[in-house]
């Protein structure tokens, strides 16, 4: 008993001992700051300077820009020298939006002027020891989407039910506008589409990058567009039917993107400037002021003028039998001389001249004879070479397939 007795007392001893060595738990009360994440926009680090983002607002100019922001005007002068040829500091817009990238000291000198000429386009002016300029583009992603719609009014109510961008109704208008007349549709006529969207970041909207593949129902036949590259050198692409027939004209049918038609080619009508009767050798489109204003078809400037009577036009020759002119602009955007394609901006609607309202008067002339457009037999775009019809046969194929797999979500 008393060996036992010994034995348990021994034990109590030596837990007490460990007991007694255990290090007490100290408390860690460190605070852990995380690091700020890296933020990189327009090709730089952010975090590196301060960031002043501001728009282009009424009175601004970019001197003023960078003098309110302590830039010595004689460096000022300097950098303009230096980056009119790329960046025309007289041609900023009103509204546009701006970043200036400054030291992140007590001096907050500027060394950086970026503008953003649109959503994806910018361009960066280096302000620091050698100035330099330069344009870039922010990391676009594109999108493939489908849909399909059923008309009960217009083309354009059709695509907004669908809570789509009006953009895609101007794009299909583009490409049907020698197939389909938009102004005349049935109720109950349906489209199906395969098109791409682009988006900034895999997050912000940036508009329509095109329209693959679509086919519209008018008075149940259906019209096919695809869209295909003509010229790989060049990367030009066109639509075609899904016989390989271009759906495209040598002319565009209108030279805007128009509100209505005003006034038609008339051998005789009353003018509302000079209150008397005249013919009247143009059509007139109404449409807002300053909408873009495109060069119908292929061909060299041989006027950018003003006169009186037309206002601010511009007159293009197309090839031996046809040329063109366009009254009344607000701004000419092309010189004599300059060659340009279909679609080309060339100017903005206005009223200069003997106007009433802002639109855009276009002439037509066949032979050097003032014609109608809209009476002549114009010819049609240059075909699919021979040599690429397998290959658009071949590219179609599957989309045609992802066309039919679409539905329709609305009964016919």
């Amino acid at each position: 008993m008393r060996r036992l007795g010994y034995l348990l007392m021994l034990m109590m001893v030596m837990v007490g001992c460990n007991n007694h060595n255990e290090k007490p738990e100290i408390a860690d009360n460190t605070v852990k700051v995380k690091a700020p994440a890296l933020v990189k926009e327009f090709g730089f680090v952010l975090n590196d300077y301060e960031v002043v983002r501001d728009t282009i607002r009424s009175g601004d100019s970019f001197g003023l820009i960078l003098g309110t922001h302590g830039v010595d005007p004689n460096k000022i002068f300097e950098i303009v020298n230096k980056v009119r040829d790329t960046f025309n500091p007289r041609r900023i817009v009103l509204g546009k939006p701006y970043v200036i990238l400054k030291d992140r000291d007590s001096a907050a000198t500027p060394h950086v002027f970026i503008y953003e000429n649109d959503l994806v386009n910018y361009t960066v002016v280096d302000l620091r020891d050698s100035v330099s300029v330069y344009t870039a583009k922010k990391p676009v992603t594109i999108a493939k989407r489908t849909v399909s719609g059923v008309i009960n009014s217009s083309l354009t109510e059709a695509i907004q039910d669908e809570g789509l961008s009006y953009l895609i109704a101007h794009e299909m208008s583009n490409i049907y506008q020698w197939s389909i007349d938009f102004f005349r549709l049935q109720k109950g006529d349906r489209f199906k589409l395969v098109y791409n969207e682009r988006y900034i970041n895999d997050s912000i909207y940036a508009g329509i990058e095109n329209i693959e593949a679509s086919v519209f129902y008018h008075g149940d036949k259906p019209y096919y567009a695809f869209n295909f590259m003509v010229d790989s050198t060049s990367g030009e692409r066109d639509y075609y039917d899904e016989k390989a027939r271009p759906l495209q004209s040598f002319f565009l049918k209108a030279p805007l993107n128009f509100t209505r038609i005003s006034s038609r080619f008339s051998p005789r009508r009353f003018h509302p400037v000079q209150q008397r009767w005249k013919a009247h050798k143009g059509t007139d489109y109404a449409a807002p002021h300053g909408t873009p204003i495109w060069s119908t078809a292929n061909g060299v400037v041989i006027a950018s003028s003003y006169t009186a009577g037309n206002g601010n036009y511009v007159k293009i020759k197309h090839n031996g039998t046809y040329t063109t002119q366009y009254l009344h602009m607000s701004k000419r955007a092309v010189k004599q001389g300059q060659r340009v394609k279909q679609g080309d901006i060339i100017g903005y609607v206005g009223s200069t001249g003997l106007a009433t309202g802002p639109h855009v008067c276009y002439r037509f002339w066949k032979n050097g004879v003032q014609v109608d457009p809209f009476r002549q037999n114009l010819p049609a775009a240059e075909p699919i070479e021979d040599k690429y019809i397998p290959s658009y046969f071949a590219a179609i194929e599957p989309l045609k397939t992802e066309l039919g797999k679409i539905e329709f979500k609305e009964p016919i």
